[in-house]
């Protein structure tokens, strides 16, 4: 009785769990990479890179700037009157603007210019990265949770065979065609049963805190709508791993962002170059100035404001050039050491290439070996089924005894879990393929 009792919370603990609100594998993607701070760390770099190129594009404008200045002075000053210096205050100012504009630099503006959009893009592909990092995460999580709601399928279907095992022991029992030792070998593989019940229900609540998190949701009532997974193909999508490679190196954002590296390097290098080449600026300044006497004698007074800005009124236009001859070689060293740093970023080309290709032929052989575990766990539930069914009929005319039994059923329930296994097993690592060829498809 406690264990029917025991199997009916369970049961309706899963019904509990499983009438809430269910995320598609579509709309758990999207949502961690909404809420991913890595992701929005990386969306906010790419707004640095973009004002970047806002400054590099003023570099192209001429700077204008206004001055101005006041100041008051006390002391011995000249009496136009008498002819002769006395004490007097004396206040003045000045007003004026200048701008100035660079003509030519060695084409530092314009390389600054196109490495700084060459940022942007750079900007992108870092983006992109993470968030195919972690799609990758939550379709993993995603399936795992699949997994775990098959498997404890599994073994709910076992403890209700368990369950109605013991009322038919119960029943033999009474009519005295068992021992009552094998009615408690039985009762006692249903709690076996019911606590492997549990465990898995554990396991899938661990399954969901996992996809949860990463989705930033609360874990309470959260859940994920089921996915058809097809019977998989005995065929594989791709022929070899090389196929894979070369279409890995047209879509994965790595190998895009490592060739940017490189063209972000010559840059640096005609930057560096710039140096070598004479700067050429021009000029214009507009000024004017006031000031009053503040100790005139009577009869005289200070010209007006206006008049004087208008009399003092000066302006004028200039160029210069300013041609390097001689600065420590820095400038040739500073090139020489652009031109290794390309050489880095051309090396660290080859090693993304080198890496992608090794982790595609290290998926590509786990998908081989997926395919043929799963077959292989195929072959084993289908003969387990014949042999349980085969041993129930033998057992229930007491051909067997209850423990050979038990191992015939015990095998058949590690088969069941095996199958349950190989299959998204083999699903994941297919999917890791399609993400490198660039088709992995959120259903």
């Amino acid at each position: 009785m406690k264990t029917k009792f025991l199997f009916l919370v369970v049961i309706f603990t899963s019904f509990a769990t499983f009438s809430q609100k269910q995320w598609t594998l579509k709309e758990a993607v999207e949502q961690a990479l909404k809420r991913n701070i890595s992701v929005q760390q990386n969306k906010l770099n790419l707004e640095i890179a973009k004002k970047d190129v806002a400054i590099a594009k003023g570099n192209f404008l001429p700077n204008l700037n206004a001055n101005t200045r006041g100041n008051v002075n006390f002391g011995t000053g000249f009496d136009p009157v008498s002819q002769d210096r006395v004490n007097t205050s004396f206040f003045g100012g000045s007003f004026g603007a200048g701008a100035g504009y660079t003509i030519f630099n060695g084409f530092r503006n314009t390389n600054t210019y196109k490495q700084a959009q060459l940022g942007v893009e750079t900007s992108i592909y870092d983006l992109e990265q993470i968030e195919n990092a972690i799609s990758l995460r939550v379709v993993n999580s995603y399936l795992n949770v699949l997994f775990a709601k098959e498997n404890l399928e599994i073994a709910k279907v076992q403890a209700a065979i368990s369950t109605k095992q013991i009322e038919a022991a119960e029943q033999r029992f009474k009519a005295g065609v068992i021992a009552k030792g094998d009615l408690f070998n039985i009762k006692s593989t249903a709690a076996n049963d019911l606590q492997t019940l549990v465990v898995r229900e554990n396991a899938l609540e661990i399954a969901l805190l996992t996809l949860a998190q990463l989705l930033q949701e609360p874990s309470e009532n959260f859940d994920v709508a089921p996915v058809n997974i097809d019977t998989p193909s005995a065929n594989l999508f791709y022929k070899n791993s090389n196929s894979v490679y070369n279409k890995a190196l047209e879509v994965m954002p790595e190998i895009t962002r490592a060739k940017l590296a490189i063209d972000n390097a010559g840059f640096n290098i005609e930057i560096a170059k710039s140096a070598f080449y004479p700067t050429i600026t021009a000029s214009a300044s507009l000024s004017t100035n006031y000031g009053y006497n503040l100790n005139l004698p009577d009869g005289f007074s200070n010209p007006s404001f206006g008049s004087q800005l208008e009399d003092n009124l000066g302006y004028g236009v200039g160029f210069s050039i300013n041609v390097p001859i001689f600065n420590r070689f820095q400038t040739k060293n500073r090139v020489a050491q652009s031109v290794i740093n390309r050489d880095i970023s051309e090396t660290r080309l080859e090693n993304e290439k080198l890496n992608l290709k090794q982790t595609i032929e290290q998926a590509f052989l786990d998908v081989k070996t997926a395919l043929r575990t799963y077959e292989s766990a195929k072959i084993s539930l289908d003969a387990q089924k014949e042999a349980f069914k085969n041993a129930q009929e033998s057992y229930n005319f007491g051909a067997i005894t209850l423990f050979d039994f038990d191992l015939v059923r015990t095998r058949l329930v590690n088969a069941e879990g095996a199958m349950v296994l190989s299959k998204y097993d083999y699903v994941f690592k297919t999917k890791v393929l399609q993400f490198y060829c660039g088709e992995l498809v959120l259903e």
